[in-house]
């Protein structure tokens, strides 16, 4: 594959920014973030399918997520560790198998964009977007729903993570904040899959998060929070290559890291407010919610590539539902997390005043 080159003609001109599109790009990028610093994921299942809606190719949207990802990773990161979150030496051994994926992942997208173009593009990063987000929301969702009503001393590990642990592959690596000892050789193949899919729909969370917590077995906290490490690594890798390409619209990149700064630091604060199967039932609730937004595009996209018979008011009327759709994602993600923040807030203010341990408990 890499000896097929980019017709620079497959992608049109970077979108045209107009006044509500400026608007709702950092708006966009402070829900993602606020999704991104809470359960760990970059938040591209967001805000590559976001762009996308605005009239972004599908390869730019991913190169310009990419971009921003990385820094606000590093913050999310960062705010993480201050709880205990972030498993850093963890981190950094997937990144190491990530950072392979990703180049191999971006060759895969310059080779679909070649044969088939931009609508070739876009409706393989929906396809994707459905097959991944129906497979591990629905995995994520059925286990916090298992595991709401019980307390962490009850919750007995679960059977891939005992098959893992007893995998004793030299060399052996002891991960200290996610408490685990795991063959290394485990780890690359979880961490190949999380960069090849970040660089072909910008989205590595969906792979990496639920494989540390369902297989390497951390904690939902310290898997989300390590997360962030190894998108940081695989932000700044890919956003090179994509970059060198002619595919990072810096402007929409700037505009979306604007308000993720601000959301990832307070869906990191959010963490320390809500039980564990919270963060597990959010994450499952988003991804369900935003792979019916992008499988209402999947016509459309066939429509552009005379695959599908689908008339103009058919084709807009799916368009605008799908950013409906979308839009009630992340509205429904906010309120939960700035909920849980808010009420948090309020326990600890009556802890102060003398109010019992159990009531505060109660109340978050």
């Amino acid at each position: 594959m890499a000896g097929y080159a980019v017709d620079p003609n497959a992608v049109k001109e970077f979108a045209k920014l107009t006044p509500m599109m400026t608007a709702f790009l950092p708006t966009l990028g402070f829900l993602g973030g606020l999704l991104s610093g809470f359960i760990g994921s970059g938040g591209a299942f967001v805000l590559t399918p976001g762009m996308m809606s605005t009239g972004v190719a599908g390869p730019v949207a991913v190169a310009s997520n990419m971009c921003h990802k990385f820094p606000k990773a590093l913050v999310g990161a960062m705010k993480r560790a201050k709880y205990g979150h972030v498993d850093v030496f963890l981190g950094l051994i997937m990144g190491l198998s990530a950072f392979v994926g990703v180049q191999v992942g971006i060759k895969v997208q310059k080779w679909i964009l070649s044969m088939w173009g931009e609508a070739g593009s876009n409706l393989y990063i929906s396809g994707v977007f459905v097959l991944v987000l129906l497979i591990v929301g629905g995995s994520v969702m059925r286990d916090a729903l298992r595991s709401k009503n019980r307390t962490e001393s009850t919750v007995q590990p679960e059977k891939r993570t005992l098959w893992a642990q007893k995998l004793n592959i030299p060399p052996m690596l002891r991960f200290k904040t996610a408490n685990t000892r795991v063959s290394f050789w485990l780890t690359v193949p979880l961490g190949f899959a999380t960069g090849m899919l970040a660089a072909t729909i910008a989205v590595g969370g969906f792979i990496g998060v639920p494989a540390m917590i369902y297989i390497l077995g951390a904690s939902s906290f310290v898997g989300s929070g390590t997360e962030l490490v190894i998108a940081f690594v695989m932000g700044l890798t890919g956003t090179f290559s994509w970059a060198m390409a002619g595919f990072v619209d810096l402007r929409l990149t700037l505009l979306i890291l604007f308000g993720s700064l601000f959301g990832v630091q307070l869906g990191a604060i959010g963490t320390s407010y809500v039980k564990d199967y919270m963060i597990k039932l959010v994450m499952a609730t988003v991804m369900l919610v935003v792979m019916v937004s992008r499988l209402l595009m999947i016509p459309v996209y066939l429509g552009d590539l005379n695959r599908l018979a689908l008339s103009p008011a058919l084709a807009h009327i799916l368009d605008r539902a799908s950013f409906t759709v979308m839009c009630g994602a992340l509205l429904v993600c906010a309120v939960i997390i700035l909920g849980a923040m808010v009420r948090g807030v309020r326990a600890e203010k009556a802890d102060t005043v003398g109010i019992p341990a159990q009531v505060r408990r109660s109340a978050s």
